[in-house]
């Protein structure tokens, strides 16, 4: 079950040229569901004048070869190691879905236009990878549902409470799981294959095609973002925010503990409010 390509046993059912066509058109639909939410939302005009406001004001200049290794920070540390999240099982359960989502998307794009069918037999490998990367992808965002999530883990709301800004979490979950269901069953030569194959490409269509009202776009603005919040430190800006770097730390501790110490225990909900250890 692990060894063999899904997609390629499918293709005696669906043309390999159709699901061919349906990748592209999802990559399709994912360039033009961002470049709407840049216009829309303005973000990269916004991106490039805060940039320009921050090389007027900074009080310093940051040469080419400090660029270069605020560049390389930012790549290793907040994008490929997720150092923007302080609690240790957010940071792990984000990289999980992460890079199983990378592996999975990857893998399966591969196996279609690489192996799509049995007549050009997949190597093991990359169903094992596409295995494994769709189980990433589900501990990490189910984790993260259902334990993590600030409203349920920290405020006491519902884990069935639903938003507009679940939608990318949600679909990408009932894409995933509806595939490797999908899979299993192809394998086994089960009943209700066909079904759940329907069911996998709606969650997917969702998923790929509501970039402009889900947070999918937000994996492209990530990077920048974190970039130009490290050269604004770096040029003395600080992106206009007030900063602490010069106080004395066991006086910032002290602080810290006296605003915790202050606040109240319920937080209006009528439960006992527990640590900050969410965020």
């Amino acid at each position: 079950m692990f060894t063999s390509n899904p997609f390629a046993e499918f293709s005696a059912t669906i043309p390999p040229a159709v699901m061919q066509t349906f990748v592209v058109i999802m990559i399709v639909l994912v360039a033009a569901g961002t470049l709407f939410d840049i216009i829309h939302k303005g973000s990269a005009r916004y991106f490039f004048e805060n940039w320009r406001k921050s090389k007027r004001k900074g009080a310093k200049q940051v040469g080419g070869g400090e660029l270069v290794s605020i560049a390389i920070k930012t790549g290793v540390v907040d994008v490929l190691t997720s150092g923007e999240f302080c609690n240790a099982r957010r940071r792990i359960a984000h990289l999980l879905t992460m890079y199983g989502f990378l592996i999975y998307v990857v893998t399966t794009a591969v196996m279609i236009f690489g192996y799509p069918t049995a007549a050009t037999p997949t190597p093991s490998i990359l169903p094992m990878l596409w295995w494994i990367g769709g189980l990433m992808v589900c501990v990490g965002g189910y984790w993260f549902w259902f334990f993590i999530r600030v409203d349920v883990a920290a405020e006491g709301g519902s884990p069935l409470r639903l938003m507009r800004a679940d939608l990318f979490i949600l679909s990408l979950l009932a894409s995933v799981t509806l595939g490797l269901i999908w899979a299993f069953l192809q394998t086994r030569g089960g009943a209700g294959a066909n079904v759940f194959f329907g069911l996998y490409i709606i969650a997917t269509t969702v998923l790929f095609g509501s970039v402009p009202w889900s947070k999918f776009a937000h994996m492209f603005f990530k990077p920048a973002a974190a970039f130009e919040k490290r050269v604004s430190k770096a040029n003395g800006t600080a992106e206009n925010l007030p900063t602490l770097t010069r106080a004395d730390p066991e006086q910032q501790k002290r602080h810290s503990m006296e605003l915790l110490r202050d606040a109240p225990m319920d937080m209006g909900l009528g439960i006992k409010r527990e640590p900050p250890r969410h965020y």
